[in-house]
């Protein structure tokens, strides 16, 4: 019964978690670049990884299988958010930046219907418009006015991230079912925090200002994104079909806009709060279950 309830609220605190990495990232990144803030944020997570498979005594996966989950992580992690932060140093607007992630739950899906055959009813295919609609209107109207010079850089690390953490995805619901999760995401953090050192260590020069913000900023990043929001996601992965757990990242904006009007005060306007219901609604009708006379169609 309690197993039961968990599974229900997985989702939720899914999306509570990963709302939070921006502003988590906000907070850390004027002491610390961000290819070093990740590569110190993956061997942290590794360490962390690496005592609870010993302490569980998780099964390890095999080299191929290992291998695998090094391909996952390197896509999912390494790609998605060194694209991510990359773009966000070369000025990409983070308004902008979430609007071209987010395209993320829709791309997923028309590569999932290609390459793992899952089929979407049209009602779940107008759910995943509905919410990319949502998504745009609360992030624009949440813009300045100002006119922003768009990198060609910055364009190009936001397509990688958006690209690599959709593959990612479904890479990792067709090769890394079977994986343990604490000793899978070890390999998966290993590929990730080899990508981020060879980063670092070419192009930056690694200056930290070490300061309580920092500290806090980077022990939330390694256990509240890294640790708790990661093992959530690969176990909605595992659990679930590819579209039905990509439309769940069409509720962080959301999630994220109430959080800033809660704990900052920022604006919330009312064309907002309608693109939030629409988003939601959008999310559901993905979500919801087909009728016995739609499933026989």
């Amino acid at each position: 019964m309690r197993h039961s309830h968990f599974i229900r609220l997985v989702p939720a605190l899914f999306v509570l978690l990963w709302s939070t990495g921006f502003i988590g990232a906000k907070y850390a990144l004027p002491y610390i670049e961000p290819f070093y803030l990740l590569f110190i944020r993956m061997l942290l997570t590794l360490v962390v990884f690496t005592a609870l498979a010993l302490i569980y005594r998780s099964r390890w996966p095999s080299l191929r299988e290992g291998g695998q989950q090094a391909v996952t992580g390197f896509l999912v992690h390494a790609c998605y958010l060194g694209g991510v932060f990359a773009a966000i140093k070369w000025q990409m607007p983070a308004g902008i930046t979430a609007i071209v992630v987010g395209l993320q739950p829709l791309l997923t899906s028309l590569i999932g219907w290609q390459w793992l055959g899952e089929k979407l009813r049209m009602v779940q295919w107008s759910g995943l418009l509905m919410g990319l609609a949502g998504v745009v209107v609360i992030l624009l109207n949440g813009q300045h006015s100002e006119v922003t010079v768009l990198r060609p850089e910055a364009i190009a690390a936001l397509i990688i991230a958006l690209f690599a953490i959709s593959f990612g995805t479904l890479y990792q619901k067709r090769f890394g079912s079977k994986v343990d999760l604490l000793t899978g995401s070890i390999w998966q953090y290993l590929s990730t925090a080899v990508a981020m050192g060879l980063l670092a260590f070419l192009f930056e020069e690694r200056h930290v200002e070490w300061n309580m913000t920092l500290l806090l900023s980077l022990g939330w990043l390694v256990f509240g994104l890294s640790i708790s929001a990661i093992l959530l996601l690969m176990f909605m992965i595992r659990e679930g079909e590819s579209a039905r757990v990509a439309s769940y990242f069409y509720l962080v904006p959301p999630v994220t806009s109430l959080e800033a009007w809660l704990l900052f005060g920022e604006d919330l306007s009312w064309i907002q709060v309608v693109a939030i219901g629409v988003t939601v609604f959008g999310v559901y009708l993905v979500l919801r279950p087909a009728t016995k006379a739609a499933a026989m169609k």
